[in-house]
């Protein structure tokens, strides 16, 4: 199993910046992709930021040009940098590992860290 921490949320003004990390570890050899998902009061959960171990890296159109994921391996670590927040990406944000163990899927999940943008 993976287990995940997630850190960096906190209170901004919007068009202020935030970066959120998330650390990585168990069975970390087994992950094929990390990434963001946040969820709004009354909101789905939904995509925010992906890598996989490869590299490739896919973004919610909402967060597209404004948010950057970076991924330091050797400290088993993802971040999600937030640039030009807006009161929009308030939300709970969660850590996300997929791993793929004899060709089967499993998600594993962060306890999330909020991220509140208001003036």
């Amino acid at each position: 199993q993976v287990q995940l921490v997630e850190s960096g949320g906190g209170l901004v003004q919007p068009g202020g910046s935030l970066r959120l990390s998330c650390a990585a570890s168990g069975s970390i050899f087994t992950i094929y992709a990390k990434g963001w998902y946040r969820q709004a009061p009354g909101k789905q959960r939904e995509l925010v930021a992906t890598i996989t171990t490869g590299g490739s890296i896919n973004y919610a159109d909402s967060v597209k040009g404004r948010f950057t994921i970076s991924r330091d391996n050797a400290k088993n670590t993802v971040y999600l940098q937030m640039n030009s927040l807006k009161p929009e990406d308030t939300a709970v944000y969660y850590c996300n590992s997929v791993t793929v163990v004899a060709g089967n899927v499993y998600d594993y999940w962060g306890q999330g860290t909020q991220v509140t943008v208001s003036s």
